[in-house]
């Protein structure tokens, strides 16, 4: 019999695989921070732009983060 957690884990895999466009901050001690997840790049290049008119110091980039199944 499968475990429990196994349709949760599957329902995330799908959310991600869904959404493969993150924007990430970059921070100073080389530490990464996931902002937003988007379905489309145009979404999170329209995103990103938008943090960076509210934060300019911020290093913001957008990133194509596939699902790659384990």
């Amino acid at each position: 019999m499968a475990p429990i957690y196994q349709g949760y884990i599957s329902s995330m895999l799908q959310a991600k695989c869904l959404k493969p466009w993150i924007v990430v901050r970059s921070l100073p001690n080389v530490e990464k921070v996931v902002v937003g997840q988007f379905r489309s790049w145009s979404d999170a290049d329209g995103h990103l732009k938008i943090m960076k008119r509210m934060v300019p110091a911020d290093r913001l980039t957008v990133v194509f983060d596939p699902v790659v199944p384990g």
